[in-house]
């Protein structure tokens, strides 16, 4: 279709590029995104996407907008605390390009619903923060034959690719065909993460999708882009497609999707080696009990938020301070969402003491839980 009188004067500075004109953005507008997740990653991407023009912006996400979000998840402000992401999201569109059609999948992507989700759109975008989520989208974007435009943050650290295998690049699982053990790698909640990093990965991402739907450019398939903010320095690896790939192999074994359990969960089934914040308040209560609690977040987390008569013993300095514990005492063990108290059990287990629980959920449990003038950071 010819452009509008507006459209030429909205998408004007991308017309005067001869390697996007007019015909690149009908391109662009005839395109179909599904954005997975309408927080860090998603909210440049979803933002610059809709004023680039694309025609139809499909968000999942089926969280709602929280305090501690507005650090980083740009597309949400103040007023928005307690909406679903992804309406917030879509006024944030509409405000920045009415002629973008937003589709909102107000629910959590599974192996049940994500076949029939990706399947109105050209190319998916990642933008989830947890492993299952993030498998889920590449072996459902392998197994319908769509682009998987990666990108993940950590603290001060990103990473971003292209994952295509029909476009002769590798997928995900082919970097990493399992996801790590529970517990071995924190969660963006318990290691932070530097509120402007989403925004730079979120944009090199959007900028790969725009690449796909104009054909220009050179794109990261085969490359995995990692980004260092405090070095202020970018590297790359060369990628290639693994023949053993479970997914995109040779002799695939992944043929239908399944839902993983999650690598931290402070929400799910109980674990033999966990214990509720409510048990915690127990022992805390009745010293008769004897049971400890122990800390083991660092120093500045505890200045953030605390339970009075807590000790600290940060995981960084355990190996070298465990002797101060008693190998015969009981212990509950603390940290911010469960992931590091669980890590810490496992290393005085090694090291002989048997007594040992960790407390599910941890301090950001103990604030929703039990007392909610304990900050949530």
């Amino acid at each position: 279709m010819p452009l509008t009188n507006d459209e030429s004067s909205r998408y004007a500075r991308h017309l005067t590029l001869p390697e996007v004109g007019v015909a690149g953005q009908q391109k662009i507008i005839a395109a179909s995104v599904l954005c997975v997740g309408a927080g860090g990653l998603g909210s440049p991407i979803i933002a610059y996407l809709a004023a680039a023009g694309i025609g139809k912006l499909g968000i999942v996400d089926c969280d709602t907008v929280e305090v501690s979000n507005l650090q980083r998840q740009v597309l949400h402000g103040t007023e928005d605390v307690g909406r679903r992401k992804t309406e917030s999201a879509r006024d944030t569109v509409r405000s920045l390009n009415p002629n973008v059609e937003v589709v909102l999948h107000n629910v959590r992507l599974t192996s049940a619903n994500a076949l029939e989700i990706i399947a109105g759109y050209d190319i998916v975008v990642d933008g989830t923060d947890n492993f299952p989520t993030r498998y889920l989208v590449n072996d459902a974007c392998v197994l319908s034959g769509k682009p998987n435009v990666y990108g993940s943050i950590f603290r001060f650290e990103g990473q971003a690719s292209v994952f295509a295998p029909r476009l002769g690049g590798p997928c995900y699982r082919c970097l990493f065909p399992e996801p790590p053990p529970p517990g071995s790698v924190p969660s963006c909640a318990e290691g932070g993460v530097l509120g402007v990093l989403p925004g730079v990965i979120g944009t090199i991402q959007a900028t790969e999708i725009l690449k796909l739907i104009l054909g220009i450019g050179t794109t990261l398939l085969n490359r995995l882009l990692l980004f260092d903010a405090l070095e202020m320095k970018f590297r790359e690896l060369k990628l290639r497609r693994d023949p053993q790939c479970p997914a995109c192999g040779d002799h695939p074994t992944i043929t239908t999707l399944t839902d993983m359990a999650p690598v931290c969960d402070i929400t799910g089934a109980m674990n033999p080696d966990e214990v509720t914040v409510q048990d915690m308040k127990k022992v805390l209560d009745d010293p008769a009990l004897g049971i400890r609690v122990i800390d083991v977040r660092e120093p500045d987390e505890q200045q953030i938020a605390h339970i009075k008569g807590v000790p600290l013993l940060p995981l960084s300095q355990l190996a070298a301070r465990f002797g101060e514990l008693d190998p015969n005492q009981a212990y509950y063990i603390h940290c911010k969402a469960g992931g590091r108290s669980m890590k810490a059990l496992q290393f005085l287990r090694e090291k002989g003491f048997k007594k040992l629980r960790s407390v599910k959920g941890g301090i950001l449990s103990w604030s929703a839980e039990i007392d909610p003038k304990v900050p949530k950071y």
